[in-house]
């Protein structure tokens, strides 16, 4: 089988090496045609020399096309895996810091709360010229394949308008099964789960062991683990409150909705500082750049180690490379896919992207009705569709009004800002972040005025509740299989020491 796959963002190395992995282990794809492309030529080329080592080593005679044209690398192209960070690490520390003045705590602000909001509006202006390109210079079929966050909001666009067919991609509901299986003492092999909602909330609405579901003894489960109970505290409280468990962090879950982070001196007892993913104040913010210099840094010895492998046993448990085998060769893969829902799940909106079941084969990619959420579950995951629905609305219109409205519907924010000072927060986080926004030229100029004008309303330096110290490479060196596995994860909580 010969096609194209082509990797825009294909500098981050966790996702693209890895997937690339997963893909080439793949009978059937050792003659597929391979391009990366990147707006960062040194990551880009880094990342193609070790992907390329990786393809020597196992013997395949694939050379990767590495460019900066993206168009260049899209031509012709079948699949397109999208990885992308716009606006990079320093667009990413002020969806942490700015908020934070105005008493916003996030551990990540990827997905929603201020932090993915604004991530949405810089990424979505991207998504619409990526899809441009797709549509002038791709196969006619070609299939997106998105990875990059805010998931739901980049996925929303580019399905309504960006005229290109996009599924997004998440590994979260396997994390969380990993974890079910765990609380119940058995193997997740074991365990057939069937989760449903949006993408980081997503719930377990049923948990199957030998045909019995065990959904109604999780709690008791978790409650009762050693680990989980300490690290999860906020999934446990919201299983014990909604009846369910969460596909998400305990710390991306904690920022999605008003209750766990409005109160500064409250924060701390709802989450555990024993790795980032369980609540830390900019947890994702910190790990990132340890990754990235590690990486830099570190570079020349990662080609001295051993290549990746492209056997089965090896691929990950990323959605992507299996969608393209079912949809290649007709081997039927089960997964949960973010898509637009059209009646997949009955009390959520027709319009909204929804992550649930579904398979992949010759046939295309088909998604089984689910029915109804449970009542509590839809009315959470439909407060997060309102804040989703204005933000895409926002960012292809370039609407500040709708961006407002936006950060005001949002549950974190609205439960510790007043209107005044959701305002004054996006006036200036629009002024902060101008060069990615090309949509708002107005709209920022007349912030830049209001923020000089000197009548703002008072905000305060904080670090927020649990901010911890970025490490050196230096202080990295002290242990490189862990600074190695941070730099090269796409999931980077995959693995989580125990309760701090």
């Amino acid at each position: 089988m010969s096609f194209k796959v082509a990797f825009i963002g294909a500098g981050s190395i966790g996702f693209t090496r890895g997937l690339l992995r997963d893909l080439l282990a793949v009978s059937e794809f050792k003659h597929m045609e391979v391009a990366f492309t990147d707006i960062n030529p040194a990551n880009l080329d880094m990342v193609t020399q070790l992907c390329q080592r990786d393809i020597q080593e196992n013997g395949l005679d694939i050379r990767i096309q590495a460019t900066l044209d993206r168009r260049e690398a899209l031509k012709d192209a079948k699949y397109v895996f999208v990885v992308v960070r716009v606006g990079g690490l320093e667009a990413f520390q002020l969806d942490v810091d700015i908020p934070l003045r105005y008493g916003v705590d996030q551990c990540v602000g990827d997905t929603l709360c201020a932090g993915g909001i604004m991530y949405g509006q810089r990424g979505i202006a991207v998504m619409m010229d990526i899809c441009k390109d797709i549509r002038e210079v791709a196969k006619p079929d070609c299939l997106l394949l998105n990875y990059a966050n805010p998931m739901a909001m980049l996925t929303w666009a580019c399905n309504k308008y960006g005229g290109v067919k996009t599924i997004g991609l998440c590994h979260g509901v396997q994390g969380g099964h990993r974890q079910i299986a765990e609380a119940l003492g058995l193997k997740k092999e074991e365990v057939d789960i069937i989760c449903a909602g949006i993408n980081h909330q997503t719930w377990y609405v049923q948990v199957k062991h030998d045909g019995v579901d065990k959904t109604g003894e999780l709690l008791e489960a978790f409650e009762n683990h050693p680990d989980f109970s300490k690290t999860e505290k906020v999934r446990i409280d919201m299983l014990r409150r909604f009846g369910y468990y969460s596909t998400e962090s305990n710390g991306h879950l904690s920022e999605y909705v008003p209750w766990y982070r409005k109160r500064p001196q409250e924060i701390m007892e709802w989450i555990d500082l024993g790795t980032w993913i369980n609540g830390e104040t900019g947890g994702y913010l910190r790990v990132c750049p340890e990754g990235r210099s590690w990486f830099e840094t570190d570079f020349p010895n990662w080609m001295k180690e051993p290549a990746f492998e492209y056997v089965t046993e090896n691929r990950s448990e990323e959605h992507g490379s299996y969608i393209v085998e079912g949809l290649e060769t007709g081997r039927v893969y089960r997964g949960h896919f973010n898509m637009v829902n059209n009646g997949i799940i009955s009390n959520l909106p027709d319009d909204a992207i929804i992550e649930a079941p579904g398979y992949a084969d010759a046939n295309g990619i088909n998604m089984p009705v689910v029915g109804d959420l449970p009542l509590g579950c839809a009315a959470v995951c439909n407060v997060s569709i309102s804040v989703q629905r204005l933000a895409v609305e926002a960012a292809i219109t370039g609407d500040d009004m709708l961006l407002r409205q936006a950060m005001m519907m949002d549950p974190l924010v609205g439960a510790v800002c007043n209107p005044k000072e959701i305002w004054q927060m996006v006036d200036e986080m629009l002024v902060a972040q101008a060069q990615w926004l090309p949509q708002y030229t107005d709209s920022i100029a007349a912030a830049k005025v209001r923020m000089a004008s000197g009548n703002l309303l008072p905000t305060k330096d904080y670090a927020g509740a649990a901010r911890l110290h970025t490490k050196s490479v230096e202080e990295m060196k002290q242990n490189r299989e862990e600074a190695n596995k941070n730099a090269g994860e796409a999931d980077k909580a995959k693995e989580r020491p125990a309760a701090h």
